[in-house]
């Protein structure tokens, strides 16, 4: 492979990686895209084309895995290659001839291909798709609705994958043409997976009523683990459709019972953040009545800490000075969360506050005041005439106020609540050492799971997208490196079949 195919193609993985980066900030609320949609897939190639398999003696070559196709038609890239010209894609599987396949092509004019195989729905699927490119958020839902519950796994994924990563204000705007009935079957099917149950359950959110709150409740209430999946959506959904009021449910079941699972209370809290953030159904000053409940749970208090400091709930300066009193090394983690609330809190009591604690623990406060700037409280939006703080700022506010990485389990994690708490500990002695923490928590399996479950509440970070690109970047330059110094060449990896 050419030095210039080489780099081309390390750049096109930096554009993938950076293009899901950035749309995960778009995310519906308990959404994860399973991969990229074949849209973006598409915005990101030189150019896309549909071709056949030709019919001819030694059309295939066995040792490369390239196949002799013709372009039968040109999606994008028109100026790049034409119908009936033909091209050499590589692809191991079973290639029948007058097989249709979508290629995509980057590094032009030796365009290298990769193989997408497409039924005559999948075809016309992707013409279809061809046509949205400039379309809106909501038109384009529109046409991926009727695709949610596709016989065609392939249609279904991607259908899914688009709504994933879908403004939550265009499935409001969408609400309207959901069919209530429908959706609601699809949330009961015992088949559902996770993924499609979040979404189903943020859909129902836009376009139920208080009649589906008592079957909501009984899912709340069930100790059936497939009833309750994706909790941290129903819960949400629960507390779109019955107000307020709902918050009784919420803090009996998984707040203010000190018995709920972790991962209960923590789906609990994750669906209270929406709400505090994207909701605009229940007042901030309801929501962190009910956060408090998770103040008296001392190895959880930590989690709400942010959020307290974040919506400008200063209420909690006495039970902060408690936490930190009270801390002992089996979740002295706490101490830090507790000098950033304080930090950020404009009340004379707070500074007061501060130098008792900081004549108790001097360490702690050093590295808050070291690793963490003063988190500046978020605008509460669920009043009149306020208006919201940019969303990379309050994410900017969570993490300085938590004074550690997250390294909490996925809301539905199916291990046991001793063993998970147990290494979630573990990890948070490890995260109040900054540097050494930071690094174990983000290599740690957990800490990936957690992650993983609040793609779709965490904005994007623009330093995480310099990251990217830098780590793209010097991915080529070693590359360069490698091929200058005579390093090991390298071979093309054959496409896997996508269903």
């Amino acid at each position: 492979m050419s030095f210039r195919r080489f780099t081309t193609s390390l750049l096109v993985i930096a554009i993938l990686v950076t293009s899901f980066v950035g749309n995960t900030t778009l995310a519906c609320p308990f959404c994860n895209a399973v991969s990229q949609t074949l849209r973006q897939e598409m915005s990101v190639m030189d150019a896309v084309v549909i071709a056949t398999a030709v019919d001819r003696e030694n059309a295939r070559n066995e040792e490369t895995g390239e196949v002799l196709m013709r372009v039968e038609k040109v999606l994008k890239g028109d100026s790049l290659v034409k119908v009936g010209q033909e091209v050499n894609a590589i692809y191991y599987g079973d290639v029948k001839t007058g097989r249709t396949f979508m290629l995509s092509g980057v590094d032009p004019p030796k365009m290298q291909w990769s193989c997408l195989p497409l039924s005559p729905r999948a075809e016309a699927y992707l013409m279809k798709v061809t046509k949205l490119a400039g379309e809106d958020d909501v038109t384009r839902l529109r046409f991926y609705y009727d695709y949610l519950q596709d016989e065609e796994t392939m249609l279904s994924r991607d259908a899914y994958d688009e709504f994933a990563i879908a403004p939550y204000s265009a499935v409001k705007e969408l609400a309207p043409e959901i069919d209530h009935a429908e959706l609601v079957s699809w949330i009961n099917d015992p088949e559902a997976t996770v993924d499609r149950r979040r979404l189903y359950l943020t859909m129902l959110g836009v376009c139920g009523d208080e009649k589906d709150l008592p079957m909501l409740e009984e899912q709340l209430r069930s100790t059936q683990k497939s009833t309750r999946s994706g909790l941290d959506a129903l819960v949400a959904c629960y507390l779109t459709l019955s107000g307020e009021k709902g918050l009784t449910v919420i803090d009996e079941l998984f707040l203010k019972n000190s018995k709920a699972p972790y991962a209960d209370t923590y789906a609990a809290i994750m669906a209270i953040r929406f709400h505090g953030t994207e909701g605009d159904v229940i007042a901030r000053s309801a929501l962190v009545e009910s956060l408090h409940h998770v103040l008296d749970r001392k190895d959880l208090a930590d989690l709400v800490i942010p959020d307290l400091a974040r919506w400008s709930d200063w209420s909690q300066i006495d039970k902060m000075k408690q936490l930190f009193l009270e801390a002992d090394p089996d979740n002295n983690w706490v101490r830090v969360p507790v000098v950033n609330y304080l930090r950020a809190c404009p009340l004379p009591a707070a500074s007061e506050a501060l130098k008792e604690l900081e004549k108790v623990d001097p360490e702690s406060v050093k590295r808050a005041n070291t690793f963490f700037s003063i988190p500046v409280p978020a605008k509460d939006t669920t009043k009149p005439n306020t208006s919201a703080i940019p969303k990379a700022d309050e994410s900017t506010v969570a993490n300085a106020a938590s004074g550690f990485p997250n390294s909490s389990i996925a809301a539905d994690s199916p291990t046991g609540d001793r063993s998970d708490r147990e290494a979630i500990h573990a990890n948070r002695r490890l995260a109040d050492r900054p540097v050494l923490g930071r690094l174990t928590a983000a290599n740690s399996p957990l800490a990936a799971a957690s992650l993983a479950s609040q793609t779709s509440t965490t904005p994007a970070n623009p330093w995480r997208l310099a990251y990217v690109v830098s780590l793209a970047l010097s991915t080529i330059m070693i590359g360069q490196f490698l091929l200058l110094s005579g390093g090991p060449a390298v071979a093309p990896v054959p496409v896997q079949e996508r269903e």
